[in-house]
């Protein structure tokens, strides 16, 4: 890897663990560039604003989820239902393992962000929205494929997906107020009652 691609990598993931593990307001530039031993300049030559720095950062932890656990979780050769649960237990072992080094867990970085931002800048709102949307459609194909199987009745898969989709961020919202993983494992597989008629 070069110097320039690692400079702006090192800033992508200084930047993310202190969005996450804290907020978008609370974390200067100039604690990033310490983070990531560069001077302002340099992230300047990579990022002309924090809101661009924070575009990236959505980018690549929606790439790093979507080709992580999301990926094993929504696995086509699962029966569509258990990726369901599959998510669940993924969800709560990395909120665990967070807070097991770090004492806190961290909830959702989308869902973090969207609660901070999304009444003040339409283009992280955007950006974020686009992240919901592509896990919506993981939970639509999954409904789709449940439904053709014959292992759940016809019910309407996209708002059904999206309320799926809701839930879940809501508990992952109301583990982290409690700094309790364990919400995730109690709440969490009432998800799969979730269901909306076709209209």
């Amino acid at each position: 890897m070069n110097a320039r691609v690692d400079t702006k990598d090192r800033i992508i993931e200084v930047a993310k663990q202190r969005f996450h593990s804290r907020s978008y307001a609370d974390v200067g530039i100039k604690e990033i560039c310490d983070g990531a031993k560069i001077q302002k300049g340099s992230f300047y030559h990579f990022f002309p604003s924090k809101q661009d720095l924070v575009l990236a950062v959505i980018e690549e932890f929606a790439r790093d989820w979507a080709d992580g656990f999301v990926a094993e979780a929504f696995d086509p050769d699962l029966p569509p239902m258990e990726r369901i649960d599959t998510l669940l237990d993924a969800a709560y072992f990395w909120q665990k393992s967070v807070k097991d080094i770090h004492g806190r867990m961290p909830g959702c970085l989308f869902g973090n962000l969207a609660l901070e931002v999304s009444t003040q800048d339409d283009i992280l709102r955007a950006k974020l929205l686009a992240v919901f949307e592509q896990a919506k459609v993981r939970f639509r194909e999954t409904l789709e494929q449940a439904v053709a199987e014959g292992s759940i009745a016809a019910l309407d898969v996209e708002k059904t997906a999206e309320a799926m989709l809701a839930y879940l961020e809501g508990v992952i919202l109301l583990a982290k107020a409690q700094n309790d993983p364990e919400v995730i494992y109690q709440l969490g597989p009432a998800i799969k009652t979730i269901r909306i008629e076709k209209g």
